[in-house]
């Protein structure tokens, strides 16, 4: 095991959660820290890291994190406080710089957004671009990773494209899906950070990475239909108000509403590598294409590959949509302090469906699973909601009372 101790700020969020077990199975100390760490306890790592409390809009808590770390990854963005979150993003990065420059940790890796800071572009990306200005105005060199739509299970613009294109026959939007992107697989971005971490040659420097392909927005939604077998046709409208579209976003796909109004102005500038610096100086990355990348979401489509972020303690009944799902979760108390986890499965031709039941700590749980195939899936949740609210409770009602 390397001596190194590494700090993964954002330790909810997307990336963190793939970065961090990597990090623990390459053989390096990591202290993870985040506002909320108990949000973080059924995640299969947690045991293993050193949770820490903090927020670096409160930098009285940022010393004790960063005692003693090598290198600090900067993986926080602010997008979900909606109204002023750039100038919070700014605030939070120089905080972070000056309490690393103090403790004197050597070395800062940030994953930023990818755009051309010399166009008019949205203000998230221009949030994200200002962020690492920020971290660089201290003396910890920082290594910078600006990346466009990132291609995974539980990624917020993946995400987005899955449930759009599974839902809409017809694929409403604005002129701005015929702009350019060049999406990278979740992986490959873990490698660059990875990467980073052992190569003192980008320290210091600022990094534009992106997959072997570029495409229009709209062609990337094209490609997971071709992929899920979906035919897919769109309808472009002249102009599509901001708000209109983070509205229908927000309702129909994981993303919340103020993220989805940050990404969507995203949408209006292309995202793509005009710099190849980062094919030269980790020339080991091996890139993984848009298709393949696709492809290893859709093997993540069980319930036993994603993450469950649901089970945080907090609140007995949730509903979410997550990583290609609709998921209803519930809980009860019963007697006996058994434990079990069995798993059912059905499919049909509107999607697939898993029940699961775990009884842990005298507590049963119920999680009900549907992973929707087109508009069929999307009506056969929605439209008969109630019955299957009905069927999940009397279950674990009857489920419950044959264990006690």
């Amino acid at each position: 095991m390397t001596s190194k101790l590494i700090l993964v700020t954002g330790a909810t969020g997307y990336i963190a959660s793939r970065l961090i077990p990597q990090l623990l199975e390459r053989g390096y100390r990591v202290r993870a820290l985040a506002r909320q760490p108990e949000r973080l306890k059924a995640r299969k790592w947690f045991s293993q890291v050193e949770m820490i409390r903090g927020d670096v809009m409160n930098p009285s808590t940022l010393a004790p994190a960063l005692d003693g770390v090598h290198t600090a990854y900067y993986l926080i963005h602010n997008m979900a406080a909606g109204h002023g979150y750039t100038s919070l993003e700014i605030e939070g990065a120089r905080n972070f710089a000056r309490a690393a420059e103090v403790v004197g940790i050597q070395h800062i890796i940030y994953l930023g957004g990818l755009a051309d800071s010399k166009q008019d572009i949205a203000p998230h990306m221009r949030s994200r671009i200002e962020t690492g200005a920020s971290l660089r105005a201290g003396h910890v060199p920082v290594t910078e990773f600006r990346a466009g739509v990132i291609i995974g299970s539980g990624s917020i613009s993946f995400e987005m494209i899955r449930f759009t294109t599974e839902l809409f026959p017809v694929i409403p939007g604005p002129k701005w899906l015929k702009n350019k992107s060049q999406p990278i697989a979740t992986q490959n971005v873990i490698d660059y950070l990875f990467a980073a971490l052992e190569n003192h040659n980008g320290e210091g420097r600022v990094f534009e990475i992106g997959g072997p392909q570029v495409f229009t927005y709209r062609e990337l939604m094209s490609k997971y239909a071709h992929i899920r077998g979906h035919k897919r046709s769109f309808f472009l409208l002249p102009y599509v108000p901001v708000w209109f579209m983070a509205f229908g976003v927000g309702l129909t796909t994981p993303v919340p509403h103020s993220i989805a109004y940050a990404l969507v102005e995203g949408l209006s500038s292309d995202s793509v590598i005009l710099h190849a610096d980062a094919r030269k100086t980790f020339p080991e990355i091996m890139l993984i294409d848009f298709e393949s990348a696709v492809g290893g979401a859709m093997r993540r489509l069980h319930p036993l590959e994603i993450e469950h972020v649901w089970e945080d303690g907090q609140g007995a009944v949730k509903n979410l949509k997550h990583e290609g799902f609709f998921i209803h979760h519930r809980e009860m108390k019963i007697n006996l302090p058994i434990e079990a986890t069995p798993l059912s499965y059905k499919k049909f031709s509107f999607g697939e469906e898993w029940l699961q039941w775990q009884v842990e700590d005298s507590k049963l749980t119920q999680t009900a699973y549907f992973a929707p195939r087109g508009l069929g899936g999307f009506l056969y949740w929605y439209l008969l909601y109630p019955l299957h609210v009905f069927r999940f409770r009397r279950s674990l009602k009857n489920i419950g009372g044959t264990i006690e």
